[in-house]
């Protein structure tokens, strides 16, 4: 069983940054892939980012390709995504996602991730 626990979402204005960390429980981090996904009222989970175990294979949707980044720190157990020159469309619930992959690869299909958090709330307004 993994434990996901996000933070660092918040209200910030357009054209700002902020940080989101997921914490992860158990010992075998390095062996999940990660993805963060957000889910905007009325729509479905959309995968934002992915990253393989080791952390050398990423994904990122085109709407946020050149403005996120999404990095994993196996030693802490925490994958993190970095989310710059924000929009007002990046308002969303965001939520990190684990799956217990037996290759090093990432995971872009929501229904294959095992594991998800809470969520963290993220509003892009002036």
């Amino acid at each position: 069983q993994v434990q996901l626990v996000e933070s660092g979402g918040g209200l910030v204005q357009p054209g700002g940054s902020l940080r989101l960390s997921c914490a992860a429980s158990g010992r075998t981090f390095r062996r999940f892939s990660m993805g963060w996904f957000r889910q905007a009222p009325g729509k479905e989970h959309d995968l934002v980012a992915a990253i393989s175990g080791s952390g050398g294979s990423t994904f990122y949707a085109d709407s946020v390709k050149g403005r996120f980044t999404i990095s994993r720190d196996n030693a802490k157990n925490t994958v993190y995504l970095q989310m710059n020159s924000l929009k007002p469309e990046d308002t969303a619930v965001y939520y990190c996602a684990a799956v217990n992959s037996h290759i090093d690869t990432v995971v872009l299909s929501t229904r294959t991730y095992d594991y998800w958090g809470q969520g963290t709330q993220v509003t892009v307004s002036s």
